[in-house]
């Protein structure tokens, strides 16, 4: 395997999941396992993990360039390029920033579900792992492609449970990525997300979808192009 970020191909691997989540989200050994993976799995010269490669994959599949990610910052300088980073997507932000037209919103100070920019005005919308923590993920999927140009496309990560659909945890105990005692409500998990997670693209109004994988099942990304 090689980081489509750095290049690199060397990885450490480190366990991330904690008993009370694997409980909460009724999680299998082999699916704690995997999700393990996608998390702690990462490349030793850059600190991408299987998620943050997989959308670097997703985001290089949009550019139409080869090669890594850092490359591409370097072959599409001065290009007409606007990328939006909702949250920070893993380590990748130190790359993303080497892209020109590169503007960063902060979650949960940006609020999804009401984007404070204009109608068409990044060619690339990315963020990982924050849709599950937005209270209605489709209208914040019809966000991102508002704000994008015709032709543009959004990349992003969920933590997928391949094996399952998806779940919204209304009326569920509340359950957080990271300690319960410092997170605030905004990074409540509201839904669980399983095999069915492109759906949610369609229903936004996107028409085309590609899925790329690492290891599968490990890690997933997904692009979605407003066309």
């Amino acid at each position: 395997m090689q980081c489509t970020v750095c290049g690199g191909q060397e990885f450490s691997s480190r366990a991330i999941l904690w008993q009370g989540l694997i409980d909460e989200w009724q999680i299998s050994r082999a699916e704690a396992d995997y999700i393990d993976r996608q998390q702690g799995e990462q490349c030793t010269a850059c600190g991408a993990n299987l998620r943050s490669i997989a959308l670097a994959e997703a985001i290089l599949s949009c550019l139409g360039t080869p090669g890594t990610l850092r490359e591409a910052a370097a072959v599409t300088a001065g290009r007409e390029l606007r990328i939006l980073e909702l949250n920070e997507a893993g380590t990748l932000t130190s790359t993303l920033q080497g892209f020109s037209g590169y503007q960063f919103g902060k979650y949960p100070e940006v609020d999804m579900h009401a984007l404070p920019y204009a109608d068409g005005t990044f060619d690339l919308v990315i963020h990982s792992d924050t849709l599950e923590h937005v209270p209605n993920p489709v209208h914040g999927l019809k966000e991102c492609r508002r704000v994008l140009r015709a032709g543009g496309a959004l990349c992003f990560t969920v933590p997928i449970i391949v094996g399952r659909m998806t779940r919204d945890r209304t009326g569920l105990p509340k359950s957080f990525h990271g300690d319960a005692a410092t997170a605030t409500d905004d990074l409540i998990v509201q839904t669980e997300f399983g095999a069915d997670a492109w759906t949610f693209m369609m229903e936004a109004g996107f028409r085309r979808v590609t899925t790329h994988a690492v290891q599968y099942p490990a890690a997933t990304a997904f692009a979605a192009f407003n066309s």
